[in-house]
């Protein structure tokens, strides 16, 4: 019975605290986009966007903490969400903004796809939007002040992100540091994963689809040899009673 409520109450806590979480994320989102966009912005304004940035990851922490404490079985859990626990860890072990933005964007995914209102499709968009985004401002953010660089400006950025996810790959833009090429590689991993899923939802779309007119077309098959059966027995009672009719005539 106690670990019935437990799990009642973990999940209240995720159904209470995912769109406050989500919210979060966008004030991340915003916080980390501002000083790499307004370039002119200035120290007091950083300096904000960073204390955002580090709230948003502490709330996402803290989450976390609740939710094991929560947990029926701890183990199990820490077991299950394995990739939640090492972006909490992650901001820890050097203080880039670039580790606080991939935590930050692992907590939010691994969070999103525990929302059972939220559909495949709008998951699968909403990361291709994130990682465009969070991607096109990560390799400015490294690659702007680089000498041998031609990623300058934001346009750039979003068109080296979008051939990049696509593995299309013109060329005509590429990162020359190593960080650059680093967000390079998730970019090109997180397109592939992603059209992967994509494909994966048609073609189970399409297998449900044909199993389902697979089903019903046994159905009508075997509804069909149903009828023929009774028709077969309906007309051999007519021929029993008609030849029994003919007996007492004679």
């Amino acid at each position: 019975m106690r670990g019935m409520e437990q799990v009642s109450a973990q999940a209240r806590w995720e159904r209470c605290t995912q769109r406050p979480l989500l919210g979060l994320a966008v004030a991340f989102a915003l916080a980390y986009a501002v000083p790499i966009v307004d370039t002119s912005a200035g120290h007091a304004l950083t300096a904000a966007c960073t204390v955002v940035e580090w709230v948003v990851w502490g709330a996402f922490a803290v989450d976390y903490v609740v939710r094991l404490a929560l947990a029926p079985r701890r183990t199990d859990f820490v077991r299950r969400h394995w990739l939640d626990l090492c972006a909490v860890v992650l901001p820890l072990l050097q203080p880039l903004r670039l580790l606080r933005l991939v935590s930050t964007l692992l907590l939010v995914g691994r969070r999103a796809r525990m929302a059972p209102q939220i559909r495949l499709t709008t998951y699968v968009v909403g990361a291709v939007i994130g990682l465009l985004m969070f991607g096109s401002l990560a390799v400015l953010s490294v690659e702007r002040e680089s000498p041998q660089g031609n990623i300058r400006t934001l346009g750039d950025a979003v068109w080296w992100s979008f051939t990049t996810m696509t593995t299309v790959g013109y060329g005509d833009h590429a990162p020359t540091t190593g960080l650059g090429r680093m967000i390079a590689v998730g970019l090109m991993l997180s397109g592939i994963a992603l059209l992967g899923v994509v494909t994966a939802n048609i073609a189970a779309w399409f297998i449900s689809r044909f199993e389902k007119d697979d089903v019903e077309e046994r159905r009508q098959t075997e509804a069909i040899a149903v009828l023929t059966e009774e028709v077969r027995l309906l007309r051999a009672e007519v021929a029993r009673l008609t030849a029994e009719r003919e007996k007492q005539r004679h």
